[in-house]
């Protein structure tokens, strides 16, 4: 690639110069809020507080875009005694996995679930269970547990002054949003109540067959406690786990978030990808390209997840990594061809995103996406095997070669894929 390499390491440079004190604003704010769940717990020993946040501190520090970061309140429930009622297709929606929380009629040591202001009764000669925990009336109550402990820590100068109001305190459909001032920046922080059970979660089996990842990291992944309200707390386990591993996977992230931020949503301003989409992405690249030496350079680290996600956008699917029949662009609002055009032109010219003020300006190689690479990009909305690590390969060693001008390239692309699939199979 034509890219001079000390640029992308300055851009590197520059997002982690200023990691130290993003950590510290984290920190800082996140105390004001572990002294609003003290508060709330001693109001209400049900929902307890949960101290071991050092991924979410590490995530802050990581990213560059501003959006919001989970706190779960962990509910004081002996989950295994809970019953599990998957719900059907018709009744989840789009809600994938999602399930009602119901306590059997004869369980010790859950009346205080069963208490009006979280607990639904069932209909009298209800199989089973004797009505269910309410989220949306946990989330009542847990709002107004903060909005109490807001107006005490204030009181008793627990907090410093101006960090928060709450009239700042908001309920979303998932957990109640607030807002922090640390220092000139304000966090907003999404307070999400939790039961946490021990869980089979097959995808996650089922990825320990991945490499790439540590040795047994996947194991205790799954041995861990999942969250099922909501659920999806694993995804951030498995990119710390990639963290593990030697070269720039999670480099890669931070400038691709870098980028996502200022340049494809214009500081911010307009609607586009989230951290979330990348860490998915990033995920991928990490299973489709195993090999250490994948990610022992810079540019080349930053170009896997890059090629994964223009796939991505091409086909307008990105599957999720624990659901893969789950599409994440689906129904986002995002203008998906708009915003594959800036990714696109990333890819094709980084430099004008990679500088950091105007003294690095300076002439831009030729673009280097034709028309034959926004073909080959397509393959895999037709072809699902194309999404293994040999098209990949190929789609990478295309992007440095610089120029693809013609169609024949792509039909010789695809009989390149095809030979090596085939060649796979045969030694397996």
């Amino acid at each position: 690639m034509a890219v001079q390499v000390p640029l992308w390491h300055h851009y590197l440079q520059a997002l982690r110069s200023r990691a130290a004190s993003r950590a510290q604003e984290h920190q800082r704010a996140e105390d004001v809020v572990l002294t609003l769940l003290e508060r709330a717990h001693a109001l209400d020993p049900r929902f307890l507080v949960d101290y071991s946040r050092d991924l979410e501190a590490f995530q802050f520090a990581l990213r560059s875009s501003e959006g919001p970061l989970d706190v779960e309140v962990p509910l004081w429930v002996d989950a295994e005694a809970l019953v599990i009622e998957q719900m059907g297709a018709a009744e989840a929606g789009d809600g994938l996995g999602c399930c009602r929380l119901g306590l059997p009629k004869e369980a010790a040591g859950l009346e205080r679930w069963k208490a009006d202001d979280v607990f639904e009764a069932s209909p009298e000669g209800s199989a089973g269970c004797c009505g269910h925990i309410v989220p949306s009336k946990v989330l009542r109550v847990l709002k107004d547990l903060l909005v109490a402990a807001v107006v005490y820590c204030k009181h008793h100068g627990l907090i410093t002054p101006g960090s928060l109001s709450a009239d700042s305190l908001r309920e979303e459909q998932l957990g109640l949003s607030l807002r922090v001032s640390s220092g000139w920046r304000t966090l907003h922080f999404n307070m999400v109540p939790v039961v946490r059970k021990r869980l089979r979660v097959p995808a996650l089996e089922g990825a320990q067959l991945v490499p790439g990842f540590p040795e047994g990291a996947l194991r205790g992944i799954v041995r861990q406690e999942v969250a099922l309200v909501p659920a999806g707390a694993e995804l951030w386990r498995l990119l710390g786990a990639l963290g593990c591993l030697r070269g720039h996977r999670l480099d890669s992230l931070s400038i691709l978030d870098g980028v996502n931020c200022e340049s494809w949503r214009d500081g911010g301003r307009s609607p586009g990808l989230t951290f979330g989409h990348l860490k998915m992405v990033l995920l991928w690249a990490a299973a489709l390209f195993p090999a250490p030496e994948d990610w022992a350079e810079l540019q080349g680290a930053v170009y896997r997840p890059l090629v994964v996600l223009l796939c991505c956008l091409a086909t307008r699917n990105l599957p999720h990594f624990l659901h893969p029949e789950r599409n994440l662009l689906q129904d986002t609002g995002l203008d998906l061809g708009a915003l594959y055009q800036r990714v696109e032109r990333f890819a094709s010219q980084p430099e004008a995103a990679l500088r950091i003020h105007a003294t690095h300006l300076g002439r831009s190689p030729p673009p280097r996406v034709g028309s034959g690479l926004r073909a080959l990009l397509q393959l895999p909305a037709g072809e699902p095997a194309y999404w293994a690590t040999a098209y990949f390969d190929v789609l990478l060693d295309k992007f440095q070669a610089f120029n693809i001008q013609d169609e024949q390239r792509v039909s010789a692309m695809q009989s390149v894929f095809l030979k090596t699939k085939t060649l796979g199979a045969e030694e397996r």
